[in-house]
């Protein structure tokens, strides 16, 4: 044990060695319950804040439905999955979806530049299914351990209550893939117009699972039908002035005369391996499928066409989990899925209370039965079996059953080294931000690096010329743009060594880097 007062501790004393990665099977391998580091970090995170969300805090919701084609692109989705909620062409489920802001509190005007939240509770009839993305298709990080170091970063110092730019960046400098985020929220695309005009994602990459037990990788996408609209840092400004709730009463006011928002629903689908062929990690959150390669292909339809009728106790007590899934739709070792996974429906326990999934808004729109019992705020007892004294199992006198298997189950093998690791490909932590920048139009171009330029007359000078070295590396342009607008020394940024414990740009980790 260190005695140096700067060396990172667990709250029991026990030195942190690795603060970078979850504990894992191998690189690409799932992660472990015993994380018992990351479990104590996220868990405590989870409660930081009474009562409202610690992220997503601002946000409205809307029902509505979702009516499947019965086809992934040109073919019958049953070639890809079991899920009758993707199978069934032209059944209409019940949703309920809520979008929202992530850094601000609740009050947070809708103006603000932060990613916006994309959860949809699908009510279906092999029980609810939860989505829960972003606008975005890409994330900060992509190990949930950092999950939050990240939002701390984001959030308001803890001394002066104020979100500082330097914050931001001293986090982002040390993490070259969140570049590529940054990127875009810090485009016009990182302030969408309103609700009805913004996409979704799931980010997470998820599995599709047919009734012969064969698997893909996927992820979600959400195209609005209006089309994307997105607002620059003057526009934003302008509407704040006058009204800090915009998006949620364009979206309220639309749905009230009749106006339904509807977005088409896709997936990508790859085939589940590790894909050596590609430059980054499929399993990786900020990076994306490119689409020319892994097209978008149609899935069904998503219409909202109700207002909710008591905001609290629909927008406010809905409760999404990313392991909230049905059969024919299974998790991926996505490391940022597997420990949201676990700190979703820790902090909906914790803000909600223990029987969250009684409330009208949460629970199935079918058949629900457990032997869970009693807890705080329990307000009905869950359908059991047909002896009411019997609330385990098994038994033989009268208590519930196993359901008995209906198709041929999803068997991953998995094999590995435990260890913590980092995702050997890092090369493209460089190269998807900087072709994200040669692809903007040039008014986006301008307003990203006008927007940048702001941050970093607030940031101290060795942020300034890491973020600036960063920049250079995605994109020489994207780098001298910056520094010129700054006023930076181009010259003695790009003269720093690459990051300590981090491959130089354009270059992966050796293999099976892990400890």
């Amino acid at each position: 044990m260190s005695d140096d007062p700067k060396t990172l501790t667990t709250r029991q004393g026990h030195p942190v060695h690795n603060n970078q990665s979850l504990r894992s099977v191998g690189e690409r391998g799932p992660a472990t319950l015993e994380n018992y580091q990351f479990i104590e970090k996220i868990t405590h995170f989870d409660r930081e804040r009474i009562p409202e969300r610690v992220v997503h805090a601002r946000g409205t919701a809307a029902h509505g439905f979702f009516e499947a084609y019965g086809k992934i692109g040109n073919e019958p989705a049953s070639k890809y999955t079991r899920a009758k909620v993707l199978t069934q062409a032209g059944v209409q489920t019940p949703v309920f979806l809520r979008f929202s802001t992530v850094i601000g509190s609740k009050d947070s005007p809708e103006t603000a530049r932060d990613p916006r939240g994309f959860a949809i509770k699908f009510y279906t009839v092999e029980g609810n299914w939860d989505l829960v993305g972003n606008n975005l298709k890409i994330f900060f990080i992509r190990d949930a351990i950092k999950f939050p170091d990240m939002i701390h970063a984001f959030k308001p110092d803890p001394i002066s209550n104020r979100q500082e730019a330097w914050r931001f960046y001293d986090f982002v400098q040390h993490h070259p893939e969140a570049l590529h985020m940054v990127t875009w929220v810090k485009s016009p695309w990182g302030i969408p117009a309103d609700y009805r005009h913004m996409e979704g994602s799931s980010v997470n990459t998820y599995k599709l699972v047919n009734e012969q037990g064969q698997a893909v990788l996927c992820k979600f996408s959400f195209q609005p039908k209006l089309g994307v609209k997105n607002l620059t840092s003057e526009q934003a400004a302008e509407i704040q002035a006058k009204d800090v709730g915009h998006a949620t009463r364009d979206l309220y006011d639309a749905i009230e005369r009749g106006d339904f928002p509807e977005w088409e629903m896709c997936v990508q689908v790859m085939a589940d391996g590790e894909h050596p062929e590609l430059d980054f990690d499929p399993l990786d959150d900020t990076k994306r499928w490119p689409e020319d390669q892994f097209p978008l292909l149609p899935v069904g339809r998503l219409v909202l066409n109700r207002n909710p009728s008591n905001f609290f106790a629909e927008s406010e007590q809905a409760a999404f989990g990313t392991g909230v899934l049905v059969d024919g739709i299974d998790f991926s070792d996505d490391k940022m899925l597997q420990g949201r996974t676990l700190s979703y429906s820790d902090t909906q326990r914790y803000r909600v209370g223990a029987n969250y999934l009684q409330l009208p808004i949460n629970a199935p729109k079918f058949h629900t039965a457990t032997n869970q019992r009693d807890g705080q705020m329990a307000f009905y007892v869950d359908g059991g079996g047909e002896n009411p004294h019997v609330n385990y199992e098994p038994s033989s006198q009268g208590g519930l059953r196993e359901a008995p298997l209906s198709s041929k189950p999803y068997a991953q093998w998995v094999e590995g080294a435990l260890g913590r690791y980092q995702t050997t490909k890092a090369r493209s932590d460089y190269a998807q931000a900087g072709e994200r920048y040669r692809t903007f139009e040039d008014w986006e171009r301008d307003d990203l690096i006008n927007n940048l330029v702001a941050d970093m007359k607030d940031c101290p000078e060795d942020i300034q010329l890491r973020m600036v070295w960063h920049f250079w590396h995605c994109d020489e342009d994207y780098g001298r743009r910056v520094a010129q607008g700054a006023g930076i020394d181009l010259e003695k940024a790009k003269a720093l060594p690459p990051l300590e414990g981090r491959p130089a740009p354009g270059q992966d980790f050796p293999a099976g880097t892990g400890r």
